[in-house]
């Protein structure tokens, strides 16, 4: 049995205290070696007076300062950050965030790291996906310039390729849709499946372009892998429904990871399972996700041994040996944690028997005892309106329900807006599909009121900002935009949802 099928053995028969145990010791072995090996850390704690010898317990690790950007990536030269202080004499990928909150910042990653990924992505692949029984042709749709997920991607699939241990084809056409279109139709009939990664609102836009160029994707076993942001159910229901998807829970699983440490954690069978159940099950949903949250979260489970999470204050911490070693480093993410026997007991609570659920889904073998990770929203993009925090989650809904997703892509940017009188509007740019021309006024207004009911519905301050402030100017304006229209939409990457306006200037923002 090679390490993988080691590894999934052990996911479905050891406890979940076995894996937190093990979380809880490499964090602490991460804290003192790199108080010990790292430099920039070394003089981090000093400054803060923390005694490493006195960190003993996970308990005492929990006082250990955090670190993030701008208190310690940005504090400290490159090579200050990195084991030993050695950056240049090692051989590295290097990759950049998007500097959407600030500056670019530049992270550094070595072997350790493609062939950490390499056996994340094997145990989903052959868990979910059979290729050890399959062969697959594996389309790489992230982008392949400065950015992790193309050449990260790239790198985990070629190593798993070069091992020989599963019919498994590799294509990189990044982010040009009619590569991937031509890779479908002139090679997808040679493999038993076809899986696609990429990121959401991409990936739609390229399903929707092949079938208005005639491909029936139902001629092809697809699934989809994705990452960089999350999505509704709503959306994995339409893209299954778009290329014909024989299980929900099988055929797709989208990431949570950042250019910072790397693939934190990923839908499994159980949690897509889970999410799906809370969004039919209101106080389920309140009873898994923390009191308040409007927002679906993307939930995924992780493996504490290998990244360790925190949550504190509402947002999450992680620590792990990634390019730059980060102990107790804030994501700057929203979200929480849920153990795997905690799930079970909020099921039970709710008298859902989440067991039943797993065997009718036919998930039942698939099962890691792994706890969960969610998220829902980076802690600093939404926009603000007239004191109301507006994030893109309640327009995305909107627009992939039924009587919408024929006529819009489901992409649109956020903006606040000034009158003549300087009053400001909350402002919905919204693309059009491919081949649309004009939006009726009938459409435009039904779109209208369900956009604003939904604000209404899902957001407090908003409910507020509408009846105790403004009434009906509080009601969204909608423009309307040919298929990708510069500067909102464009034809690559990742959808920006957001436009930020501080002191006169305009930033786009990406979730």
């Amino acid at each position: 049995m090679n390490q993988a099928g080691k590894m999934l053995k052990m996911l479905r028969e050891k406890k979940e205290s076995y894996w937190v145990k093990r979380g809880e010791k490499m964090a602490l072995d991460l804290f003192h070696a790199m108080a010990s090996r790292v430099p920039a850390y070394g003089d981090f704690l000093k400054k803060n007076k923390i005694n490493p010898q006195k960190i003993s317990s996970i308990k005492d690790f929990s006082k250990v300062p955090m670190i993030d950007k701008d208190n310690y990536l940005r504090a400290y030269k490159l090579e200050k950050l990195c084991w030993d202080g050695n950056f240049t004499k090692k051989h590295w990928d290097i990759s950049s965030t998007s500097g959407s909150t600030g500056a670019p910042f530049y992270f550094p990653r070595d072997k350790e790291q493609n062939s950490q990924y390499a056996l994340a992505a094997e145990l989903y692949l052959v868990s979910n996906f059979e290729i050890h029984r399959k062969t697959t042709l594996y389309i790489n749709c992230f982008a392949l310039g400065v950015w992790i997920g193309g050449l990260f991607t790239y790198e985990a699939i070629k190593i798993l390729s070069e091992r020989g241990r599963y019919n498994l084809t590799l294509i990189n056409p990044g982010l040009n849709k009619v590569e991937i279109i031509k890779a479908v139709k002139n090679l997808g009939f040679y493999f038993d499946q076809v899986i696609i990664a990429g990121y959401p609102p991409f990936i739609k836009d390229t399903v929707d372009d092949a079938i208005i160029g005639g491909i029936n994707w139902r001629n092809y076993n697809v699934k989809f892998i994705f990452s960089a942001e999350g999505f509704s159910e709503s959306f994995r229901d339409y893209i299954a429904s778009h290329v014909g998807l024989k299980n929900i829970l099988l055929d797709s699983l989208n990431h949570y990871g950042t250019v910072d440490q790397g693939t934190l954690a990923y839908e499994t069978p159980l949690a897509i399972l889970v999410r799906r159940e809370t969004v039919q099950n209101e106080k389920l949903f309140k009873s898994v996700f923390r009191e308040g949250i409007a927002k679906l979260p993307t939930l995924a489970q992780y493996n504490p041994g290998v990244f360790f999470f925190e949550e504190i204050g509402g947002g999450l911490i992680c620590s792990s040996r990634s390019g730059i070693p980060l102990v107790r480093y804030d994501l700057k993410d929203s979200g929480g944690l849920v153990g795997f026997d905690e799930m079970k007991k909020k099921f039970s609570d709710h008298d859902v028997n989440l067991k039943r659920r797993c065997a009718d889904s036919g998930i039942v073998n698939k099962i890691w005892n792994l706890p969960f990770v969610y998220v829902y929203e980076r802690k600093d993009l939404s926009i603000s309106f007239c004191g109301a925090n507006i994030y893109p989650e309640t327009i995305k809904r909107v627009l992939f329900e039924d009587n919408f997703n024929s006529y819009f892509t489901g992409k649109f940017v956020l903006e606040v807006k000034y009158d003549k009188n300087q009053n400001p509007f909350l402002c919905v740019n919204i693309e059009n599909k491919n081949g649309v021309s004009k939006v009726s006024d009938i459409l435009k207004k039904k779109l209208t009121k369900s956009i604003t009911a939904r604000l209404l519905r899902e957001n407090s301050e908003y409910h507020s900002v509408y009846y105790d402030q403004r009434k009906e100017k509080a009601i969204p304006r909608l423009r309307f935009w040919s298929y990708g229209t510069s500067p909102y939409f464009v034809l690559s990457g990742k959808q920006k949802w957001v436009v930020k306006n501080s002191g006169g200037s305009e930033t786009l923002s990406k979730i």
